[in-house]
C-alpha cells in the first residue's frame, strides 16, 4: 500500500486520486493554474471533496477556464452560473471575473502567469520536508504571493489559500516526509 501523505490517508477515494495524480506537480499552463485559482478561491470555507465533485460543473460554467473569455463575463453570465452546480457564491464568481482581468495582466507584464507565480521559487519547487504532523496553513511565500495578488486588485486570495493554492500547483512541494510522493520533483545533479 502506497504511503500518503497524512490528510490523504484515510480519506474518500476521490480525495486519494487527487492527492496521488495532481496534488503537488507542477503546473506551467496559464489555463490550468487560472483554473485552480478559481477553485481554490471558490474552496474557501468548504471541503475540498465538494469542489472536485462539481469540476466538471466549474470547467463548463467558465468555459474552459480561458481568462480572456472569462475576464467579459457579465452579469447575466453570472446570474446563468448560479444556475449551474458550482458553489452558488455571488461574490466569489464575481471576483474570479476580476481574478481573470488580474491574470492577463499579469500574463501582458511578464509573458506567462506561469513565469509571475515559479519566478517567486526560481522555477523549482520549493520541498518542504514537512513532518505529517506538522502543517503550517501559511507561508512567507504564501503571504508575498497573497500581498501581491491583493495589491493587484483580487480577492479571495488571502495567505491561507494562496498557500493552499501554491501546494495544489506544486510550486510548494508539501508532501509529508514520509509520503511516496515526497521527493517527486525534486532537482536532480
Amino acid at each position: 500500500m502506497k504511503q500518503r501523505c497524512f490528510w490523504a490517508t484515510h480519506a474518500s477515494p476521490l480525495i486519494q486520486h487527487y492527492h496521488d495524480t495532481s496534488w503537488g506537480v507542477p503546473v506551467f499552463d496559464d489555463h490550468h493554474l487560472f483554473k485552480m485559482l478559481v477553485m481554490e478561491s471558490a474552496h474557501a470555507g468548504l471541503s475540498w471533496e465538494m469542489i472536485l465533485k462539481r469540476e466538471v460543473a466549474y470547467i463548463e460554467a467558465y468555459e474552459g477556464f480561458d481568462p480572456y473569455r472569462v475576464a467579459h463575463f457579465d452579469q447575466d453570465k453570472v446570474d446563468q452560473m448560479m444556475q449551474t452546480s458550482i458553489i452558488k457564491h455571488r461574490g466569489k464568481i464575481e471576483a474570479s471575473i476580476v481574478q481573470a482581468q488580474k491574470v492577463i495582466d499579469i500574463i501582458q507584464e511578464h509573458g506567462s502567469f506561469a513565469h509571475y507565480l515559479w519566478s517567486y521559487v526560481n522555477h523549482q519547487p520549493l520541498i518542504t520536508y514537512r513532518d505529517p504532523h506538522t502543517w503550517n496553513a501559511t507561508s512567507e511565500l504564501s503571504d508575498q504571493v497573497s500581498i501581491d495578488l491583493q495589491k493587484r486588485g483580487m480577492k479571495f486570495v488571502g495567505s491561507k489559500i494562496i498557500q493552499a493554492y501554491l501546494q495544489a500547483i506544486g510550486i510548494i512541494n508539501d508532501h509529508d516526509t514520509d509520503c511516496f510522493l515526497c521527493h517527486q520533483g525534486e532537482p536532480h545533479d
